[in-house]
């Protein structure tokens, strides 16, 4: 089979960013697969808040194609391709979930095992649209795996679920990946600062690890389903005004401690700051939602210190972790609302207004149906 050539035969269409708000399509030949790669049709994509911030102009990403959240059918695979990341055989057809960045396996980071601080994760991903072979993102009609992409073959349990399933490599596997960092246990208590994505994620992975939930947010509707998600408690910000009156609230629940483990997910750089009120002396606390450089905020480490608090941040994740993932959502997708999380379904043709109703919160989270493929019933 030839590589680095694209398809005579057949061309696919993509979302470029070609500066803030504004996006295009863009097509170009649908590329043959080197031998170690794969060449996907995207069955779903979503729009994930992080979108909403490259689209924006407020994240280091620029002039790429975009998306990240997936689920894809393979429609090439290369001739050394038999099968998937976990070594599950493979064929033409299957569905899969790829993990949206790479491993290099030669940098630095990798040859210590820390596969999800690898120098070069967005080799890719950053790419223009004009370098071979173009699908770099999965907001398109086609995505290309790389031979040092992560892959896993979709449970077949999960077919019915894809919206579901495509986001299992973003909210899921990072919430599950620093969980497992911060080292939660049973019995533990957890308060989560937010309520969106990330947060009902880590809700229900805190509960399946038996630990005791309590749930911060402000943003209509997004506490009752944090409760569908099995929250032992939730506080409402408009309620309970003032950091003071959280963090006692938090005490109430606590039995005047604070909690054992503090995850913020709100990404709002003075949420971080709170989230040393609402943990215990000794406790552990784990950033992931502040991933945006250059916001400041006033904070006393003296007051960190003094609490003994340990901090764990966590971006991207061990890219085995998607493999534990979907097995996770197989065990719980028939017990928790997942579905309730991807409420709204846009062509790919309207990627303006779906980007629109994210942005203004008129919806959880949208998801994309490419041309060809059948939306949700």
């Amino acid at each position: 089979m030839s590589t680095g050539v694209d398809s005579e035969a057949e061309t696919g269409q993509l979302v470029y960013l070609d500066g803030p708000r504004d996006v295009e399509f863009r097509e170009y030949g649908v590329p043959t697969p080197e031998p170690d790669a794969v060449v996907t049709e995207v069955v779903r994509s979503n729009v994930c808040g992080s979108e909403l911030h490259v689209w924006k102009g407020d994240h280091p990403l620029q002039d790429c194609v975009l998306g990240h959240e997936a689920l894809c059918r393979i429609s090439d695979l290369g001739d050394n391709v038999e099968r998937d990341s976990a070594g599950t055989p493979v064929s033409e057809g299957d569905l899969v979930a790829p993990v949206y960045f790479q491993t290099c396996q030669s940098c630095e980071f990798c040859r210590r095992g820390e596969f999800y601080a690898c120098a070069n994760d967005y080799e890719h991903t950053g790419k223009s649209p004009e370098v071979w072979p173009h699908f770099h993102a999965p907001w398109g009609t086609h995505y290309y795996i790389h031979q040092n992409h992560h892959f896993y073959r979709l449970p077949d349990t999960l077919e019915n679920h894809r919206s579901v399933a495509a986001a299992a490599n973003c909210a899921l596997s990072q919430v599950m990946f620093g969980i497992n960092e911060v080292g939660l246990e049973y019995n533990d208590t957890v308060v989560i600062q937010g309520a969106g994505g990330l947060g009902l994620n880590a809700t229900v992975v805190a509960n399946e690890y038996g630990a005791e939930t309590i749930v911060i947010d402000s943003v209509d509707g997004r506490l009752e389903q944090a409760a569908a998600f099995g929250a032992d408690h939730v506080i409402d910000m408009d309620e309970y005004d003032t950091v003071d009156a959280r963090a006692d609230r938090v005490r109430e629940f606590t039995d005047g401690l604070g909690a054992d483990v503090g995850i913020e997910v709100a990404g709002v750089p003075a949420a971080f700051v709170e989230g040393v009120e609402l943990v215990r002396k000794g406790g552990r606390y784990l950033e992931m939602g502040n991933v945006r450089p250059g916001y400041d905020v006033d904070f006393d480490p003296g007051r960190l210190t003094r609490k003994s608090i340990d901090i764990t941040t966590a971006v991207e994740y061990d890219p085995r972790v998607l493999a534990d993932a979907l097995e996770f959502l197989e065990q719980t997708v028939d017990d928790y609302p997942y579905d309730q999380l991807i409420d709204a379904e846009f062509p790919l043709a309207e990627i303006e207004p779906a980007l629109e109703a994210s942005e203004n919160r008129d919806l959880t989270r949208a998801t994309l149906v490419p041309p060809g493929e059948e939306p949700s019933r």
